[in-house]
């Protein structure tokens, strides 16, 4: 067995006839002296600088010497351990927008430079430390809309999940290309999704509610993704200036509906999120489709280790995938997405190895990925609920099912696909919208089963068979609900 472990040195360990000899060599390509003005300002400003800067989610910056020579050793371990920077995809065929990844070389790098006494070096070869030019990654956005009011986070107490609605003084249709988000008081605000209500519905939820905004994940109302497209944002994301010929489209009378996910930090926090949308000048040329797959068949035991879900679909037309967005909760482990190509070959579209929800964000390939009519793209997530898993929220372990709330489970893994033309898109449409009614179906009956309490899902179920020309089975499941 020969095991390589990328430190300062190479540690290299034989093994032979059940007894172990350990040698210890330089490694050749590191320098002799490791600096921070030469070599890992570098590092820090590409991995770091986009979170650890003044008035960044980080808690300290690392834009000076000697900010980073006061948390050379923390540096070191977390870097050494792989828990900084946070990026949870493995490599792939097509790196990722704004990969957040060290190499083993500035994992040993870091390390000879705090072994060595962290020196500062020559001045002069101090590079520029990145600027963000009124915080927003884009430049000067065409048009900033922010929280009418804020919103108190408490000092203590569980996660929060609360959505906000921002009405959008538009008079005329525009076609947005790139978003951004400026979350203020950043240090509890986890991540972010935007959706956009052409209904009014939000507001009605927040009219209800006493407070700022509304509770809860998924909740109801007619918030949705822009077609085709997936809107978020976590603390150190690289904003997307867009791509060429592909936008969506904002209507006079939209509302904005930010879901935020708030952690308490031991003091009250007053949130207001700004939000910068970015105009395209002309129509979108391509046409984009969101596909989602997954399933509401989840029932975890507790002490289960390796509970799976999988689910797939078939492409009935050509298609390109631009991004990917993976979604479980706290007991999710590893997951998994494919293609399987008519040839037979398979493509790895996204795999982590070690899921963590506190870590989730949506993933943009540097070039998108052809996929032919009749590729299968599939989803496998794997779960962990036992004591082992250091993120349970449940202790001792218990059984956890599908739910919106973050103590329950989900699991999707979300595509964004780019089609030919219009008629590839209303049949990828009409293909894939008949599998969904199918797995929804299927999922609102099992959650009848898991829940049968549950009135929400007995009048879900019936205004799915009512649509669908069974009103007498759906009255049975209306008289259930009331």
């Amino acid at each position: 067995m020969k095991r390589i472990c990328y430190l300062t040195v190479l540690t290299v360990v034989t093994s032979a006839c059940g007894e172990s000899e350990r040698t210890t060599v330089e490694r050749p390509d590191l320098p002799a002296t490791v600096t921070f003005t030469e070599h890992l300002a570098p590092i820090f400003f590409e991995n770091c600088a986009s979170c650890h800067r003044p008035g960044g989610h980080g808690p300290f910056s690392l834009l000076t010497y000697e900010e980073a020579k006061g948390r050379g050793e923390l540096i070191a371990t977390v870097t050494q351990e792989g828990r900084m920077p946070p990026w949870l995809p493995e490599p792939g065929p097509v790196p990722f927008i704004g990969e957040r990844r060290l190499s083993h070389r500035d994992v040993a790098m870091i390390r000879r430079w705090v072994t060595q006494g962290m020196p500062e070096g020559d001045p002069t070869l101090m590079p520029s430390a990145p600027t963000w030019p009124g915080g927003w990654q884009l430049g000067e956005p065409d048009l900033v809309v922010t929280m009418p009011e804020p919103y108190t986070v408490p000092a203590e107490g569980p996660d929060r999940f609360r959505n906000f609605v921002i009405p959008i003084p538009v008079t005329a249709p525009r076609y947005v290309r790139a978003v951004d988000l400026q979350p203020g008081e950043g240090r509890v605000v986890h991540h972010a999704e935007i959706k956009i209500d052409r209904t009014r519905s939000s507001r009605r939820l927040a009219v209800r509610d006493p407070e700022p905004g509304f509770d809860g994940m998924f909740v109801g109302g007619r918030a949705r993704q822009p077609g085709g497209f997936f809107l978020a944002w976590t603390p150190g994301k690289v904003a997307h200036g867009g791509d060429e010929g592909l936008a969506w489209l904002l209507e006079p009378g939209t509302d904005l509906v930010v879901e935020l996910h708030l952690q308490p930090r031991g003091t009250e926090r007053d949130v207001a999120v700004s939000i910068g949308l970015y105009f395209a000048d002309e129509p979108p040329s391509q046409i984009a489709y969101w596909l989602e797959l997954g399933s509401q068949r989840i029932d975890i035991p507790a002490g289960t280790d390796n509970y799976a879900v999988e689910d797939g679909y078939l492409l009935p037309v050509d298609a390109h995938v631009s991004a990917v967005y993976p979604h479980a909760h706290y007991l999710g482990k590893e997951i998994e997405g494919t293609a399987e190509m008519p040839d037979g070959t398979t493509k790895q579209l996204i795999h982590i190895r070690d899921w963590n929800f506190n870590q989730q964000d949506a993933y943009r390939y540097a070039e998108s990925l052809f996929l032919p009519k009749g590729t299968e793209v599939r989803m496998r997530i794997s779960y962990d609920n036992t004591a082992a898993n250091p993120l349970n929220p449940h202790r001792p372990p218990k059984r956890v099912r599908y739910g919106p709330a973050s103590g329950d489970e989900m699991a999707n893994l979300f595509m964004q696909l780019t089609v030919r033309d219009s008629s590839d898109w209303n049949t990828l449409h009409r293909d894939f919208a008949a599998k969904y009614q199918r797995d929804r179906l299927d999922g609102l009956r099992f959650l009848v089963e898991t829940y049968p309490d549950n009135a929400s899902y007995h009048r879900d179920l019936g205004l799915m068979l009512h649509a669908r020309g069974q009103p007498e089975e759906a009255l049975a499941y209306y008289r259930q609900a009331l």
